[in-house]
């Protein structure tokens, strides 16, 4: 007797979006399906591994690099694929999520690349998800122009050669896409992301002389670079796509993702692109890790955690040598400020701080950087420009000046800066801030003229977790505790019912925000993600 059929995807408890079935396809839900079936089994171990992997941080509080793939790191000779054309110059990133205005936006910024987010930038609601999707499908079939019926401003592409190139970032492997079910269970989101685009654009990218690339976002270990690899595998035989199409530039945003660079490389070669230094989520894997580490691994308030830092100018600096040695990108950080309206003053200083920044990282050999708004894409091209000038990057200055040993990169108490009172309420204020608009469906949030996303509200109630559990006394020689992040979580509450009136506060989930703050910073068991127990949260 023959085995049954495999039952066909489910979409559960969704409401139908205009034009969806041009990305639910039958064929690409079956594509969904088999990644499904075949990849989630290892998925679900190495989220076991992590789990395993931060009880022996716990009890050694320690990191080190790894003795076993010693002969990766010694051995000279291996090389990432060359860069495609496309992916030479990455001088600028924009970076943002897929909604109608931002792609076109961003297609048209300048910039060299756009991240196209799927991940800390947008909300997980299944319009975002699908529509998202759609998005990309009209803009490289160019028919993405549109007009804004409140505004009625009009929105168009550019010329073909002047749009930025899009790199993809699906969601981490932590998060499933409870909507959609293969044999009653959630697919991985980072699989629904990455399947329905590359099922739906990897052709059409090849027939626009580009390809389909990615950033791999929450990476934690070799392993789950070689699980993305396998993928990449399967994906272009199941589709006929010759082999080493894909680039993936991986994102490293974990602490123990810095020990293994280079291993992350090696198991990607055939289709890395470069790496990336994620600055908040780093940090907020430091605290998640070592958060039993006693007084020695907090942090201060996260605006005095520049890239200055000993320990964080170690990581930046050891992923430039790692990326050139091995002829692959380095990217750097986020310029997240967002250019007022009405403060040319505000605008002049946090320039000047930008152009700081971008001037440091192309001075210290990064091949390109990140910024969130459009306005900041002169600031960093001009920095960038001064170093490299005609040349598409600087992958040929190895930095075989830099030496970093093992500790250096969790020396965090190397930096002369401690925690304040101010940083708690800021840390307070953008959480509950962030949260209540992501709980709206919106994922990078303009708060304080910063532009905020998912890793800045981890950090914020990670920093708020880690002064309470190590009993931090402020300057004003308050001491952190759950009652007084209460009490400023209240204080801070009461100031957006006054800064929005009653009727708007109503209408908002602002006790919904405070209350999610207050139990993912105060409860004794952390959360590995903040995103998870908001997601259940998330309506639509």
């Amino acid at each position: 007797m023959s085995a049954p059929a495999p039952s066909p995807p489910a979409i559960v408890d969704a409401e139908p979006l205009p034009r969806q079935e041009e990305v639910l396809t039958e064929e690409a839900l079956a594509f969904v399906a088999a990644l499904h079936r075949r990849f989630t089994p290892r998925r679900d171990e190495l989220l076991a591994r992590r789990a395993e992997r931060r009880a022996e941080i716990a009890r050694t509080s320690t990191l080190d690099f790894l003795p076993e793939t010693a002969a990766i790191r010694a051995d000279d000779s291996w090389r990432v694929a060359p860069s495609p054309a496309a992916l030479e110059d990455r001088r600028v990133e924009i970076t943002g999520p897929t909604d109608r205005k931002m792609t076109v936006n961003a297609l048209n910024s300048g910039a060299r690349v756009w991240l196209a987010d799927f991940e800390d930038a947008s909300a997980p609601t299944w319009e975002n998800v699908i529509l998202g999707q759609l998005n990309l499908i009209d803009a490289y079939t160019r028919r993405i122009d549109f007009t804004d019926p409140v505004s009625g401003k009009s929105y168009a592409l550019k010329d073909a050669g002047e749009l930025a190139t899009v790199v993809m970032r699906p969601r981490g492997w932590h998060l499933n896409e409870r909507h959609l079910q293969v044999d009653g269970e959630e697919v991985p989101g980072a699989l629904v992301d990455f399947g329905l685009y590359f099922f739906h654009n990897a052709r059409r990218l090849l027939d626009l002389g580009k390809g389909p690339y990615f950033y791999l976002p929450k990476t934690e270990s070799r392993l789950e670079a070689r699980l993305w690899n396998d993928v990449f595998v399967f994906a272009q035989d199941h589709l006929g796509i010759p082999q080493g199409t894909i680039r993936a530039t991986v994102l490293i945003e974990t602490i123990t993702a810095a020990y293994e660079m280079e291993e992350i490389l090696y198991e990607l070669r055939d289709h890395a692109s470069g790496l990336n230094a994620g600055r908040w989520d780093y940090l907020f894997s430091i605290v998640k890790n070592f958060r039993d580490g006693g007084t020695r691994f907090v942090l201060p308030d996260r605006n005095a955690v520049t890239m200055t830092a000993p320990f964080m100018r170690a990581y930046t600096e050891l992923l430039v040598r790692t990326c050139h040695k091995r002829g692959a990108h380095a990217i750097g950080g986020m310029a997240a400020f967002i250019p007022s309206r009405r403060d040319a003053e505000v605008n002049q200083v946090a320039f000047e701080k930008v152009r700081a920044d971008k001037d440091r990282e192309a001075n210290d050999g990064f091949d390109g950087s990140w910024v969130a708004h459009p306005d900041l894409v002169p600031i960093a091209l001009e920095s960038f420009d001064r170093v490299l000038g005609e040349r598409p990057n600087q992958k040929d200055r190895l930095r075989e000046d830099v030496h970093v040993e093992a500790a250096d990169l969790i020396a965090v108490d190397s930096l002369d800066a401690k925690p304040t009172y101010a940083g708690l309420v800021n840390a307070v204020q953008v959480g509950i801030r962030y949260i209540e608009a992501w709980l709206r469906g919106l994922g990078a949030v303009a708060i304080f003229n910063l532009m905020e996303d998912a890793a800045t509200a981890e950090i914020s109630r990670s920093q708020i977790w880690q002064w309470i559990n190590a009993g931090v006394e402020f300057e004003n020689g308050l001491k952190a505790t759950p009652e007084l992040a209460r009490e400023v979580a209240a204080d801070e509450l009461a100031n957006i019912r006054a800064e929005l009136g009653e009727e708007a506060f109503a209408a908002g989930h602002w006790q919904q925000a405070h209350d999610l703050l207050l139990e993912v910073a105060l409860d004794e068991d952390y959360a590995d993600f903040l995103t998870l127990p908001a997601y259940r949260l998330l309506r639509g």
